[in-house]
């Protein structure tokens, strides 16, 4: 027999650590998967599905409306001063004197903001807004019985972004 002449503790070997560090890994990734479940939202969730889908009807009811009486808005962001100006035509229809802009972000609902519009001339609209992440963004502009929606990018590719008067489906 021949003795064992490897006098070195067993945490002086590499083969022992690497035996240690695959668990331990998964132990880890583990823990961090059960905290980001924990605290982070699932806004994407809706718990009463049927009520929900109804009130979808009722959104594109609006979005006919907008269509029918051909509201067309052309927004004008000013991102390092976080002001809005809205300029909205109607071709049969007494405009409000108050709008509201939405920024609803694709996947994360607690960045999305409202703003409300004053008007400042004939056919002119103004807010403040928030920052906003950079990235996509719906935005949705809307009175009391019609609505238009569209989509833009921050950083802004022109000043302006158009919401045209399309019908809902196309």
């Amino acid at each position: 027999m021949s003795a064992n002449t490897d006098q070195h503790p067993w945490y002086r070997h590499p083969w022992v650590w690497l035996l240690i560090a695959l668990p331990l890994s998964a132990v880890i990734g583990g823990i961090i998967t059960i905290y980001l479940a924990v605290t982070t939202s699932d806004g994407l969730v809706v718990d009463d599905y049927y009520r929900h889908g109804k009130a979808i009807n009722r959104v594109l009811a609006r979005d006919r409306a907008a269509a029918e009486h051909g509201l067309e808005a052309r927004i004008t962001l000013d991102v390092a001063n976080n002001e809005v100006t809205v300029q909205l035509r109607s071709l049969d229809m007494v405009l409000p004197e108050a709008l509201t802009l939405a920024f609803l972000h694709p996947t994360t609902k607690g960045h999305d903001q409202q703003v409300r519009l004053t008007r400042t001339g004939a056919d002119r609209y103004s807010g403040r807004f928030d920052d906003l992440r950079r990235g996509d963004w719906y935005v949705q502009l809307a009175a009391d019985d019609w609505r238009l929606s569209g989509r833009i990018r921050i950083p802004l590719e022109s000043p302006a972004v158009l919401l045209p008067h399309d019908s809902p489906g196309r």
